[in-house]
């Protein structure tokens, strides 16, 4: 009886190997939060489980603006209190992107630390969607301090952008040396892995992405060059969080050989989307492509998902 209990803990262990819990925005047509991260995790071996924080009709960049509904704190509490109820609360891992109001973050702090106190090695994955070089905030100020003082102490893996990382630190990044520093800010908070997913220090041709990884006073610093590609897409940060995710488990956390990956296959996604978007807007004789056009290449991509390809090279600096 004691090796049948034994098997049965080995067996629900490895049904937790990956699963994963993503509270992110949901879209009923195209790719973004969910809907982005969604099917590259299942195809890369992930039990996904979605909270929706919202569910649009579209993402926000189409002319005619959105349709639907916003999910509240409340509601949150009630969704976890189901999967309590029915004890199908056991994580490996929980990701969130875009959140728009300070009580609905601060309630995912609490729902965090209780799914941490179910299974202490939760891997918590924050992508703190704030704003953006250029647009600026697109949240609510107050949202800033909660995920100072809440959220960063709870991350394992942070995904900020430039302008981000400078928000959650109030120090600027003009150098190499600059994001170092803000990476290891990031780190002293707590955060053992921070990934910049896409800083100014580029060129023309080429962004600059820079990440970090810190425990037991071993530090790697990892830098990639990734082509810039002449065009604005949607999703793709929820892309690049969902792919991080799945191939820092898979590589038992390789920040190297986790970003090579990450990024193959993002290249691979954006060249196959401006493609078939330049080809449907020559197709309808339009002169640039429209929001529908440019939705991400997801499901046309799973090869490139499953296998990605060679090509970026990163380098431990």
């Amino acid at each position: 009886q004691a090796y049948n209990c034994l098997i049965h803990f080995y067996k629900r262990m490895s049904d937790l190997e990956h699963r994963v819990l993503s509270v992110q925005s949901h879209v009923v047509s195209g790719y973004v939060g969910n809907k982005s991260a969604t099917f590259p995790l299942q195809l890369l071996g992930f039990e996904v489980d979605t909270i929706n924080s919202v569910q649009f009709s579209n993402h926000t960049g189409y002319p005619a603006g959105v349709r639907g509904q916003v999910l509240d704190d409340t509601q949150l509490q009630q969704l976890v209190d189901g999967l309590d109820a029915n004890n199908i609360n056991q994580y490996s891992h929980i990701i969130n992107g875009y959140i728009g109001s300070k009580s609905f973050l601060t309630k995912l702090g609490e729902v965090v630390k209780h799914l941490k106190s179910i299974n202490p090695d939760l891997i918590y994955v924050c992508d703190p969607v704030m704003g953006d070089t250029g647009p600026g905030l697109y949240v609510p100020k107050e949202l800033l301090p909660v995920y100072q003082e809440v959220i960063l102490p709870l991350a394992d893996v942070c995904l900020p952008n430039q302008f981000e990382a400078e928000l959650l630190t109030n120090k600027k990044i003009e150098s190499e040396e600059d994001a170092i520093a803000v990476m290891d800010i990031l780190h002293s908070k707590g955060v053992s892995t921070v990934i910049l997913s896409s800083t100014e220090l580029g060129s023309d041709t080429h962004l600059v992405c820079l990440a970090s990884h810190s425990r037991s006073g071993q530090k790697t610093v990892v830098k990639v060059l990734i082509p810039k590609f002449a065009a604005a897409f949607v999703g793709t940060g929820d892309l690049f969080t969902a792919l991080s995710t799945a191939w820092l488990a898979r590589t038992g956390g390789e920040l190297k050989l986790a970003l090579e990956k990450t990024l193959g296959t993002m290249q691979a996604v954006l060249a196959r989307t401006l493609q078939h978007a330049h080809a449907a807007a020559a197709a309808g004789g339009l002169d640039k492509p429209t929001a529908a056009m440019m939705e991400l290449k997801l499901i046309q991509s799973k090869l490139e998902i499953e296998n990605p390809p060679t090509g970026i090279q990163a380098e431990i600096v």
